[in-house]
């Protein structure tokens, strides 16, 4: 896949030497990258390299030791609540209310980000259109399987139209046609302009980005499109370059 050709407007997602210490744990160290408008950036690495804390400083939710970052031209430390106004958040663990019902849950989210009202009411069944969830709008969420989960999850993050979408290991535990179907999607969102941030252990999914940064140790130490990246470090494939620092990481534990 081509990676988006940048254009004049600034980037979506950047941070200049970004740094976030634990005590004497650097879990996140001199992190520079931008990610541009309408780009789907995959951001790859085994567990502990620090990408679910990258994630969490860009969406205001941890303060970063040094360094600065932008997500829709806001400042995340300075500007933390203004960042969460124009994102979406989505995790593996999905975020939803079991006891409240779809249509419950996706007028929840849009009431917290204030699309309500004849508004609302036509944003939500724009949702249920688009993510197939009719059938599905009075049962109970948690009695949903898990690709039911994931787009009703995914309709509540863009409840309000973020121009910024957080993902973070999405599709995991999902099935393979779940899987597929809720790619397509994200590549339609990013298709519309916005900008598609997702980490993944699935390197089938990571081939389909755009452009990827192979974090380990919290360090950023590979950038490019997915054919770059393999080409950088001598592979044929992406799931071989993801092994590698696997392997890597494991031995220096």
């Amino acid at each position: 896949m081509t990676a988006r050709a940048p254009g004049s407007t600034p980037p979506a997602i950047h941070a200049t030497a970004l740094r976030k210490e634990f005590g004497t744990l650097v879990a996140v160290d001199a992190l520079t990258l931008a990610v541009q408008p309408g780009e789907v950036f995959g951001l790859l690495g085994p567990n502990g390299s620090g990408k679910t804390t990258t994630i969490r400083m860009f969406c205001g939710l941890l303060e970063p030791t040094s360094g600065s970052a932008t997500v829709a031209g806001k400042d995340v430390a300075r500007e933390g609540e203004q960042v969460r106004q124009r994102i979406g958040y989505m995790s593996q663990r999905y975020g939803l209310y079991d006891d409240l019902t779809v249509l419950e849950n996706i007028a929840f989210y849009a009431g917290i980000y204030g699309v309500t009202g004849q508004a609302g009411d036509a944003r939500i069944r724009e949702l249920i259109a688009h993510l197939g969830l009719g059938e599905r709008i009075h049962q109970f969420a948690g009695t949903l399987s898990g690709g039911w989960k994931q787009r009703l999850a995914l309709a509540c993050a863009t409840a309000h139209e973020p121009p910024v979408l957080f993902l973070d290991e999405p599709t995991a535990g999902v099935d393979p046609a779940s899987r597929r179907h809720f790619w397509k999607i994200i590549h339609e969102y990013a298709m519309q302009g916005r900008t598609i941030l997702v980490t993944t252990h699935y390197m089938d999914e990571a081939a389909r980005c755009d452009r990827l940064a192979f974090m380990a140790r919290g360090q950023l130490i590979a950038l490019g499109t997915p054919d770059e990246v393999t080409r950088q470090f001598g592979m044929t494939d992406v799931e071989d370059v993801f092994i590698h620092l696997q392997q890597q990481m494991e031995a220096r534990a």
